[in-house]
């Protein structure tokens, strides 16, 4: 199976992005699934119910959300009736919406993609390792499930690894989202789950962390209230990663990373 995972879409620079390089992640890269984390798509602050429509109306299979899912709050009432937005698996029981979702792809693939956020600086949220391991005890790869995506949205890198390195071998892959930096660490590990601890955003790298880079400066040198972070409105990159997977184990064959517009070096995968 092949996977595209788009890093956090940030705001409508973002968007634009995301949008118009979509069909090239079929056309040219043949991919069989495409997820992507949309949790700043709305103006830097979540998604509303109308962006994630646009996005899964173009061609996204699943979006996964993070630490902003509620920042819309018309996503509340509808993420119930949507099963391909998935928010973090741990958050506390009878949070509305879901931490998994089932892609069935074009030659009949399953691909399972659960979303964990982690708990170092992030806030109050029950253990993603656990709730991690109670998803995969209803799940076999290469059995019952083709692949197996885990999205870890998390500050710290030592939280990233360490689960990957705990579902190594038991999961297809392991990204990481949340910082919006692409790290240069894609790999396979010894067990075979592809890992990589950040993704790194789509948006605008003329910013800080996609944002208005004014705004977000001012609050390092100043103690007064400061004017509210708006996204970077300039000409998005795109940062994501291209998985490949054995579809008789569903093990990571590889991990590419992708970057597609200007501030960072260009990569693009040769299929």
């Amino acid at each position: 199976m092949r996977i595209v995972f788009v890093g956090d879409v940030v705001g409508r620079s973002g968007r634009t992005a995301l949008l118009e390089v979509l069909p090239s992640f079929r056309n040219d890269l043949k991919a069989d699934a495409v997820i992507v984390n949309g949790e700043n798509a709305a103006g830097g602050f979540g998604i509303t119910a109308a962006i994630a429509e646009e996005f899964l109306a173009a061609g996204v299979d699943c979006i996964t959300m993070g630490n902003h899912v509620w920042d819309q709050k018309d996503l509340i009432r509808a993420i119930d009736g949507e099963p391909r937005i998935v928010r973090p698996l741990n958050m506390a029981m009878g949070t509305p919406g879901r931490g998994v979702h089932e892609v069935r792809t074009a030659r009949g693939k399953r691909l399972v993609v659960m979303q964990v956020i982690g708990r170092l600086f992030t806030g109050m949220y029950d253990d993603p390792f656990r709730a991690v391991a109670n998803e995969l005890a209803k799940l076999s790869l290469g059995a019952n499930v083709d692949a197996i995506l885990v999205d870890i949205h998390a500050e710290t890198t030592s939280e990233k690894a360490s689960l990957g390195h705990h579902l190594d071998g038991r999961v297809s892959a392991v990204v990481g989202t949340h910082t919006h930096i692409p790290t240069a660490d894609a790999r396979v590990l010894a067990a075979g789950t592809a890992f990589i601890t950040d993704v790194g955003m789509t948006g605008d790298y003329d910013s800080v962390i996609g944002m208005v880079k004014e705004y977000a400066v001012q609050r390092w040198l100043s103690s007064l209230p400061s004017q509210r972070l708006a996204p970077a409105m300039g000409e998005a990159t795109l940062c994501a990663v291209l998985i490949d997977t054995d579809d008789a184990t569903g093990l990571a064959r590889s991990i590419r990373p992708i970057r597609r517009g200007p501030g960072l070096e260009a990569a693009w995968p040769q299929i």
